[in-house]
């Protein structure tokens, strides 16, 4: 039967830092652009400016795991982000940590900054369950319980990865619808990898992400 969805034609864009989160993915379907970034901010704002210089696209989805601070959400468990920001991007002073955006050295109110927030708009697929959350994005993870209370009293977030803001950043610059689906491995500050759920993680995500192109393309 011929397919009559918009989404039928969607140019798609599956980006993730580490081919490890998507790989069982790839192994199953060709029918999306893949773009392996690389671990960090810097390599995603890079790889992905420089693929969309290249090619439009219709949609760029980032799919990778996270750590959340929130015991609300289960290890292994599948978000959508729908704000990120760059979360240790300001100034640390006797142990307290305020963001540039609460400085006026980054006007936080400036496009594409909503109050400090890159926060997407795009519409969510109408048959998603996924949880929508607020991300934060940090250059360093680590075991610190300092730099654990610092992110939450300044930006009260549920989840924390080292990518996400990049996507938002860029896509909202360059006016490309997008999505960030996140896994969660572990919670923010536990270091003992014994604990953490990165192969639930890594299945659950995958298995989101196909429902997820699967509605958007209409297979």
């Amino acid at each position: 039967m011929k397919c009559k969805s918009e989404f039928c034609r969607m140019q798609i864009l599956l980006i993730s830092a580490t081919p490890n989160e998507i790989e069982l993915f790839i192994n199953a379907y060709t029918n999306v652009d893949i773009l392996i970034t690389g671990v960090g901010a810097p390599a995603t704002l890079y790889h992905l400016q420089r693929r969309l210089n290249k090619k439009e696209y219709d949609m760029v989805i980032q799919a990778g795991i996270a750590g959340s601070f929130s015991n609300d959400l289960q290890l292994g468990e599948t978000v959508l982000v729908k704000q990120d920001t760059f979360g240790d991007l300001g100034a640390e002073e006797k142990r307290i940590f305020t963001p540039f955006f609460n400085t006026g050295l980054i006007n936080g109110h400036e496009f594409p900054y909503a109050n400090g927030w890159l926060i997407n708009s795009t519409a969510l697929p109408k048959n998603t369950m996924l949880k929508s959350v607020k991300g934060v994005t940090v250059n360093r993870v680590s075991d610190s319980f300092l730099q654990k209370v610092q992110l939450l009293d300044a930006f009260d977030a549920q989840v924390e990865s080292m990518e996400g803001a990049a996507l938002h950043y860029v896509c909202l610059l360059e006016q490309v619808p997008f999505l960030q689906l996140r896994s969660i491995s572990n919670y923010v500050g536990e270091r003992d990898k014994s604990k953490w759920k990165i192969k639930d993680a890594f299945e659950n995500l995958n298995t989101e992400l196909t429902g997820l192109i699967k509605q958007l393309k209409d297979l």
